[in-house]
């Protein structure tokens, strides 16, 4: 995201598409081939970069290729495709995990075959960017211009407590999961994350066309109460009120998200979307990063019920946050004549 986030705005969305789905498709030859943990680590490393260019110039593509450049109906789209990814990736590799007899390969050959469809889909689609500038690549910070810091700034902040949730499940949710349900299977691990996204995708459909700062506000809110019943569940050893909150967290998740989403892109210049988009993904992507580690730290020293407390106890605290700033960004209502 530092180094290519902007780089579509000035050279064009299909090359960088075409350069970050070849990446990755490396990469996932590379997972298929590891044979220690060094080159998992490599495999891993050139996966991220090729997603941060992919993700920004995709994002921006949508906003450019929508027939009706509609932000809502493309926010819509970013983050349903962003949860329903989630949660079919843990379903689809998972169950190739639990009954696929190449555990380690499988997963990754289908990614490789996704990827390839999307290289495919790329080299196809028409190029919105008309202007080309010259390619650079530098480290940049990212970049949000004046006009959409206050939309950003809430975006930022519902992106910050929904996709610690995420940290927080893809770290410990799998452990705590076979802990209450008394299951090593793959799959029952993976409940929860699979919960999680799927009331996600629903949440985002029944929510795609409220006011953006309803969706983010009381999004917040229902987050804050699911991550309250989370650690409630781990706590009581409850795998009924686990799954409950799963599903309370996921449909926060999903409409505190699309919220801010849509909030942000109907605000952003077209000459910028790239670089802004680039910038909320930064936001999303260390929130994703940095509370699974910290997680697994913590864990390491304090019980798993404990973390959960901790963590839980911040991301609650962030979404009631967010949920005061969306009613703050509320429109103001109109006087009648």
């Amino acid at each position: 995201m530092l180094l290519a986030g902007g780089v579509s705005d000035d050279v064009g969305r299909r090359p960088v598409l075409l350069a970050a789905l070849g990446a990755l498709m490396a990469s996932s030859l590379l997972f298929m081939v590891a044979d220690s943990a060094a080159w998992l680590f490599v495999a891993r490393g050139l996966q991220g970069l090729a997603t941060g260019a992919a993700v920004s110039a995709a994002s921006a593509a949508l906003l450019d290729l929508h027939p009706n450049r509609d932000p809502a109906g493309v926010g819509l789209t970013t983050a349903t495709a962003a949860a329903g990814g989630i949660g079919l990736g843990v379903l689809a590799s998972s169950a190739l995990v639990q009954l696929g007899t190449l555990p380690r390969v499988l997963p990754y050959l289908l990614l490789l075959v996704l990827f390839a469809l999307a290289l495919a889909g790329a080299y196809w689609m028409p190029e919105p960017v008309e202007k080309h500038g010259h390619f650079r690549i530098r480290a940049e910070r990212p970049s949000v211009p004046a006009v959409v810091r206050r939309p950003f700034s809430l975006a930022a902040l519902a992106v910050l407590s929904s996709w610690s949730i995420g940290g927080l499940f893809f770290s410990l949710g799998p452990q705590l999961a076979a802990h209450l349900f008394s299951s090593s299977n793959v799959i029952v691990s993976g409940s929860g994350i699979v919960a999680l996204a799927g009331a996600a995708v629903v949440a985002q459909l029944l929510t795609g066309r409220t006011a953006p700062w309803i969706g983010a506000g009381v999004g917040s809110i229902a987050l804050a109460a699911g991550m309250v019943l989370i650690v409630l569940a781990a706590a009581s050893d409850s795998s009924a009120a686990y799954l409950a909150g799963s599903i309370l967290a996921g449909a926060g998740f999903g409409a505190a998200f699309l919220g801010g989403l849509r909030a942000l892109g109907a605000a952003i210049p077209h000459q910028h979307r790239a670089a802004v988009m680039s910038a909320f993904y930064v936001v999303a992507y260390t929130s994703l990063s940095l509370p699974a580690v910290l997680a697994g730290l913590v864990v390491a020293h304090f019980a798993l019920p404990t973390t959960f407390e901790i963590f839980g106890s911040v991301v609650a605290a962030i979404a009631l946050i967010v949920a005061f700033e969306a009613w703050r960004t509320r429109p103001a209502p109109q006087l009648a004549a």
